[in-house]
């Protein structure tokens, strides 16, 4: 996501007496200003956030699976009008998505998404890397009489986190174009699911709600064009905007989307709120909320009966092949096909065989697929379970092909530069 933004206030190694001479470390010491920096800038890096939310997934499993009835307790426990469960999802997670709206916003004014021309084979790869594992799922279920078409849309979203993060531990070698690519990639994924979420799982619309959430952000535009930048000032706006998008019937975390969307973006300016913005929320973001929710959504009963259910039922089956190969082949034909018969192309430094790995990445679907699956069953408890539980073997079965062959073209390149 956004990366660590140099400070000219920061000391270099001869200031400090290099890693540790000259400056004593204290454990339980008072944090001086170089250290507060440090937390915010370990969570920015890719790897640090995908290891947060696997910790909170095995954390989620295992409480789940040995901690008798306590997880669903926990869950379940009421604070106000939600449960603690629905606090994550609805409330937390609405942050979530509003980094996610910064990201899109980026992208659109200055970014990958700024030029159709270069945007269009990502762009392309994204949509057929949505349909082809969504048909997947109808098609399965479809030929079942116990098929259920609910859970349609909860293969065609790429996790951004983790594929980002497995991306960096075992493909830093790789041209920073495959980097580009899988971003891009990933980020029109998430529009595509938050179109979804808006338009597929609305219920029971409240139009008077729907216009206080307009209003609100209407106000957030109005004073984005004013270059009002005081952030204290969003911050109950921000709240009074995602309270009326929760009443009116509409899934709350399309109000931080689209708060993003309406935040105001200038490459040029050194105050450019989506940068600063982005810089302040990421860490918060993938250190806290998304660590959270996979603690509150991930627990599921992991034993034989649950893993032969996600094999050999139309959901989990539905599920499963949508990942692990509707994703893929969706993404790698997509791009294929559109630098074959139009003027898009592959970025130079890139081989075909980079980009099928990393199309196997995009098979990694986690924390909006955990939601949307939520959302998608919602009065049916098994098949929440059970679609969450294909969910994750899906993703570490394509998480582990894509390790692999990431592995593979690393080596590949390394040879290549050898015998150059």
């Amino acid at each position: 996501m956004s990366s660590a933004q140099s400070d000219p206030s920061e000391t270099n190694d001869s200031d400090t007496g290099g890693s540790n001479g000259g400056r004593k470390v204290l454990l339980f010491g008072r944090l001086g200003p170089d250290d507060t920096r440090v937390l915010p800038e370990l969570l920015r890096n890719e790897t640090v956030g995908g290891a947060l939310m696997l910790a909170a997934t095995v954390a989620a499993l295992l409480w789940a699976n040995f901690g008798s009835d306590s997880y669903s307790a926990v869950r379940g426990t009421y604070v106000g009008p939600m449960s603690l469960q629905h606090w994550a999802s609805d409330g937390l997670l609405t942050v979530f998505f509003f980094v996610a709206g910064l990201e899109l916003k980026r992208e659109f004014t200055s970014g990958s998404l700024a030029k159709p021309s270069e945007a269009l084979l990502p762009v392309v790869a994204a949509i057929a890397g949505m349909v082809v594992p969504a048909s997947i799922y109808i098609i399965v279920n479809l030929s079942s009489d116990q098929g259920n078409l609910g859970g349609w849309a909860i293969p065609m979203a790429t996790d951004i986190a983790f594929a980002l993060a497995i991306l960096a531990a075992v493909g830093s070698k790789l041209p920073t174009s495959l980097r580009a690519f899988l971003l891009t990639l990933a980020i029109v994924d998430d529009l595509g699911a938050i179109i979804v979420i808006a338009v597929v799982f609305t219920s029971g619309l409240k139009l008077a709600w729907l216009a206080g959430a307009l209003a609100c952000a209407a106000l957030w535009w109005f004073l984005q064009r004013k270059r009002v930048d005081n952030g204290w000032i969003y911050i109950p706006l921000f709240i009074l905007g995602w309270w009326c998008m929760y009443s009116s019937g509409v899934h709350a975390t399309i109000a931080g989307v689209l708060f993003g969307l309406l935040t105001r973006s200038d490459a040029n300016d050194p105050k450019d709120p989506v940068d600063r913005w982005q810089h302040t929320w990421h860490p918060i973001s993938a250190g806290v909320i998304v660590p959270i929710f996979a603690l509150m959504a991930a627990g599921v009963a992991v034993n034989a009966t649950a893993i032969r259910d996600v094999f050999t039922t139309p959901v989990g089956l539905g599920i499963v092949l949508g990942l692990v190969l509707g994703k893929p082949i969706g993404v790698f034909a997509g791009a294929y096909l559109t630098a074959r018969f139009t003027k898009a192309n592959l970025a130079p430094d890139l081989r075909w065989s980079e980009v099928f790995s990393v199309s196997m990445l995009a098979g990694v679907g986690f924390t909006v697929a955990l939601f949307v699956s939520e959302l998608a069953f919602t009065r049916n408890e098994l098949l929440i379970e059970e679609s969450k539980a294909a969910i994750l073997i899906a993703s570490l079965i394509a998480a582990l092909v894509a390790t692999v062959g990431l592995r593979r073209r690393t080596r590949q390149r390394m040879a290549d530069a050898e015998n150059a």
